[in-house]
């Protein structure tokens, strides 16, 4: 099934990152990054499926070399903390076949990224366990008439005016709906189900918990067989949604066949027979017998209810169905409050796991930094990720771990009272739908012997 993925990061000296490193990396190659003479060699890597550098009109030809370009980056940026790249990186659907991701890929970044003169370095990657994804990195650079580099900025009035709108909050949202169009387009050419959606559940009006997000330790623990805290949330999570879809489904049921009572019939009404049973009367032998089968449940509930009366059970119905609605707010706010604690303690404990070894990596000298940083590169990156995740969250407030786990644990407890109230309201939906399936095989047995006379009429 096609899953939307679509994030966008940018690549900076100033985090002890290499354009050349990242490059030689996602492809797979043998590279060496003339700014600091180290040689990155990621020959070994396996997975790498498909590698290809597009290049906007002005760019030079020679820059189709990744060696040549990723250098040129590297020497044009002077800065300590300049930013080398955008990298782009993209779940593709797992239902194509690579021929046509490729194409996908080549297309989507020919429209959005090369046509408005960024160089772009594909890099797709496969290693056939369901999680073919591509890695686009794309120059921050314009490109001057003569094919040189053009500045970032310039300054106006002691201002500095970026040079291109690539920068800009609003193009990450175009980019990512432009992917999910790519996406859409691409399986409804090869008549395949299923569709993508950048945006939330409440953006797009579903009544839907989402799902936490696995990364990739865990996704991976996962396809092992290895149950993980987070996919033991989305586990819970899809159970419930199932579960509240299906209750809704029952009461919009009964809901529609009260409206149909409203239509004209001969007796038995439903009004006649909804009165009846409430009352714990009879209106022939039939009646009674069908009625012994549920009694004790439909009385139960007619008489705890009050609902003698067929408006009286509708408003019950309403009354349900309202009762649902709130239900469904409290767990869809507990769920994605859960999510949000689940990821705030996930990076608040990755931070704290790494903490040491970055300050290790904080107190080499530049010239040390760039080999440690590649020897170590899963644990800092992990950790730089978690701290920028917790700078965002915290606004530079101590990290309340604690507090968030026990935050988690009173709504859990919370969690299950509503599943409680769930379980409630379920059996009410079942006491309705016994009430509906007596009353209406009364009313069937009721009219057969009109039924039979009509017909021994029409025989004669």
């Amino acid at each position: 099934m096609a899953i939307y993925h679509c994030s966008i990061k940018i690549i900076s000296r100033g985090k002890g990152q290499s354009a050349v490193a990242a490059s030689a990396y996602r492809a797979g190659e043998k590279i060496t990054n003339e700014y600091d003479g180290i040689t990155h060699d990621y020959t070994r890597k396996g997975g790498v499926a498909h590698t290809e550098i597009l290049l906007p009109q002005r760019a030079p030809r020679e820059y189709a070399n990744r060696s040549v370009l990723w250098n040129a980056v590297e020497q044009i940026e002077k800065a300590k903390n300049s930013q080398l790249a955008r990298e782009i990186e993209l779940a593709l659907p797992a239902e194509l076949l690579l021929e046509q991701n490729i194409f996908l890929v080549r297309e989507y970044v020919s429209r959005c990224f090369v046509s408005v003169g960024m160089c772009a370095d594909v890099c797709i990657h496969d290693k056939n366990n369901g999680n073919p994804h591509a890695h686009v990195m794309l120059t921050m650079r314009p490109f001057l008439p003569d094919g040189t580099w053009g500045a970032k900025a310039r300054k106006v009035n002691g201002k500095k005016i970026p040079t291109i709108d690539w920068n800009e909050q609003t193009k990450a949202e175009q980019w990512r709906a432009a992917w999910v169009d790519a996406v859409n387009a691409a399986l409804e050419q090869q008549k395949m189900d299923g569709r993508v959606d950048h945006r939330s559940y409440e953006r797009q009006g579903v009544e839907q918990v989402p799902t936490v997000h696995l990364g990739v330790a865990a996704s991976q623990m996962e396809r092992k067989g290895i149950a993980t805290e987070r996919g033991n949330m989305n586990r819970e999570i899809v159970v419930t949604n199932k579960q509240l879809r299906q209750l809704r489904a029952r009461i919009n049921h009964l809901k529609d066949w009260l409206k149909d009572a409203d239509a004209p019939t001969t007796p038995p009404t439903l009004m006649s027979v909804i009165q009846s049973i409430a009352e714990g009367g009879g209106q022939s032998e039939r009646h009674t017998r069908i009625l012994e089968k549920t009694a004790a449940r439909v009385l139960s509930f007619l008489r705890e209810n009050d609902v003698s009366t067929l408006p009286a059970l509708r408003r019950k119905v309403y009354e349900m169905l309202n009762q649902l609605d709130d239900l469904r707010g409290s767990i869809k706010y507990i769920e994605r409050r859960l999510t949000t604690l689940g990821e705030h303690i996930h990076q608040g404990d990755v931070y704290l796991k790494h903490r040491e070894i970055y300050a290790e990596y904080q107190r080499l000298s530049p010239r040390k930094q760039p080999k440690f940083f590649e020897e170590h590169r899963a644990e800092l990156m992990v950790f730089e990720a978690a701290k920028r995740y917790l700078d965002a969250h915290l606004n530079g407030h101590e990290l309340p771990l604690d507090t968030w786990k026990k935050e988690r644990e009173k709504l859990v407890a919370e969690r299950g009272e509503f599943s409680r109230e769930y379980t409630v309201l379920k059996e009410q939906v079942l006491d309705v739908e016994s009430v509906q399936w007596t009353a209406e095989r009364i009313m069937r047995e009721a009219k057969q012997p009109q039924k039979d006379k009509q017909e021994k009429v029409k025989g004669i």
